[in-house]
C-alpha cells in the first residue's frame, strides 16, 4: 500500500498543488484546511507523513506540532513544515519538525524531501 501524505495548508491552491503532485508520484494522499483539522485528521488517519504550514486558521501549525508531538499516538509521525517564512525567524518554533522547506517550493522538491523522510524511517540508520 503506497504511503499516506497528509497535506495541512490553509490556501486552497498550494494545497491541492502539493497534493496533485504528491498523489501522482504515488502516494496517498489527505488535506486538512486550518489546525483543528490537522490535528482530527493525523489522529483518526495516523498518516505517514504530515505536511503543514506555520500561518493556519484557529490553531497555529507550531501548536499543531507540540500537540502531534505530546501525543503517543502521532509523536513518531514525520513533520514537514512548509511555509513562506524566513527559516531563521521561524527554526526555533519548529524545533518539533522533522524537515523544513520554504514557499515557493517546486513541488518536485517537495516530493523528493517526502520520499528522503519516509526511506529514513523506514530504514533509520546507526544512532
Amino acid at each position: 500500500m503506497p504511503s499516506h501524505v497528509l497535506v495541512v495548508d490553509d490556501y486552497d491552491d498550494g494545497r491541492e498543488m502539493y497534493a496533485e503532485f504528491l498523489e501522482l508520484a504515488g502516494y496517498r494522499v489527505s488535506q486538512a484546511k486550518d489546525g483543528a483539522e490537522a490535528l482530527r485528521k493525523a489522529n483518526d488517519l495516523l498518516p505517514d507523513i504530515i505536511l503543514m504550514d506555520l500561518s493556519l486558521p484557529d490553531i497555529d501549525g507550531s501548536d499543531v506540532a507540540r500537540r502531534l508531538r505530546k501525543d503517543p499516538r502521532t509523536r513518531q509521525i514525520p513533520l514537514v513544515v512548509v511555509t513562506g517564512h524566513a527559516p531563521e525567524n521561524v527554526q526555533s518554533q519548529t524545533l518539533q519538525c522533522d524537515a523544513f522547506v520554504t514557499k515557493p517550493c517546486p513541488p518536485d522538491a517537495l516530493v523528493g524531501e517526502v520520499a528522503r523522510l519516509l526511506a529514513l524511517r523506514k530504514n533509520p540508520g546507526p544512532v
